[in-house]
């Protein structure tokens, strides 16, 4: 298994689109962000990394293919975001929806919540967003303390 960095990001768009559903979406972030890919025996998983500001350091997208989910594959990519910018950043965050299939994955990797953007679901997408039979409407951010 390995993860390495891409640049030709726009080629893994139909992974990107497991976890965030809209390409104008992905378009905001994608060109500015940081983009790795976990290889193992072919793309697993992907995520993109965002600079927020000198302290903080956002996830904007982590996905891993529906046939290998619950193998580990997105937890190796947060210890190698966690491991790689570490020294750089002090808070590593994550925005995403309310929903008992993310939230819970990213408390599992020490996460706890920071705050929510009301109605961003709602107002910022052309369609509603349903995650496991729940429309998203807060984004619900979590954030990680690096290095501690």
């Amino acid at each position: 298994m390995k993860i390495y960095k891409v640049t030709d990001k726009k080629k893994y768009m139909p992974l990107l689109l497991l976890a965030d559903e809209q390409e104008s979406m992905i378009d905001k972030y994608i060109n500015d962000g940081f983009m790795y890919v976990l290889d193992d025996g072919g793309v697993k998983a992907e995520t993109v990394v965002f600079k927020i500001s000198e302290e903080i350091l956002e996830i904007k997208n982590l996905a891993v293919l529906p046939e290998y989910q619950g193998r580990g594959y997105g937890r190796k990519l947060m210890d190698f975001v966690c491991k790689t910018y570490g020294n750089e950043f002090k808070i590593l965050q994550v925005g995403t929806g309310d929903s008992p299939l993310t939230v819970p994955f990213y408390e599992k990797c020490g996460f706890v919540r920071s705050h929510s953007v009301k109605n961003f679901f709602t107002e910022n997408y052309d369609h509603p967003i349903i995650e496991n039979g729940v429309q998203l409407v807060d984004m619900i951010y979590l954030r990680k303390k690096l290095n501690e």
